[in-house]
């Protein structure tokens, strides 16, 4: 997706330890039109696949799942990273290491939101080693429901995550893949 190279160059910021700091439209600050335009993308990919609900992690792959669903016309299922009081006791969990901030995640999902029934498109915001990809995919079986497809808006093609879940057999489309970050340069795979 060139608009996403284009706006990843103007606006992010790389920073030690390989992050890329894309928070003006993608992660802190939102981009509505353009996040709508992803949406578009993934619909583009995806859209053969008989999608009954998205399903992501919070809390910044919601903005794109979400404007995905308006596409697919679907409800948006997004695990959880804290209990609440509000949440059901009957759970599906995970457990996931969060690359940015270093840390093991418990995620979770009401039973009532997924089900054996359900066709999913997971989607995420960054892949990178694969830890909350993983983690979705966890929860996706334990409900009995199938994996139709994974999409993420940006890839660090550099790291090991999406290599070895297509190699593992999975559907995963990338906006864009970013092969190389280093200060003043970003290189992206031409796909």
């Amino acid at each position: 997706m060139d608009s996403l190279e284009k706006m990843i160059i103007e606006q992010g910021e790389v920073r030690e330890g390989n992050i890329l700091k894309v928070d003006s439209f993608l992660n802190h600050q939102l981009n509505p039109e353009f996040l709508y335009h992803m949406g578009e993308e993934f619909y583009g990919l995806f859209k053969d696949k008989e999608i009954t609900k998205i399903l992501t992690i919070e809390v910044s792959g919601i903005a794109v799942a979400l404007m995905a669903a308006l596409i697919f016309k679907v409800p948006v299922v997004f695990a959880k990273k804290t209990e609440s009081l509000n949440l059901d006791k009957d759970i599906y969990a995970s457990k996931v290491f969060s690359y940015t901030k270093n840390k093991v995640y418990n995620i979770m999902i009401s039973k009532r939101y997924l089900g054996s029934n359900d066709k999913i498109l997971i989607i995420d915001d960054f892949l990178a080693e694969g830890n909350a990809i993983r983690g979705l995919i966890d929860v996706t079986q334990k409900s009995g429901a199938e994996i139709m497809g994974i999409g993420i808006a940006i890839e660090k093609g550099f790291q090991q995550g999406g290599s070895s879940l297509r190699a593992e057999g999975y559907n995963l489309k990338s906006l864009v893949i970013v092969d190389e970050l280093k200060p003043g340069s970003i290189k992206f795979r031409a796909q």
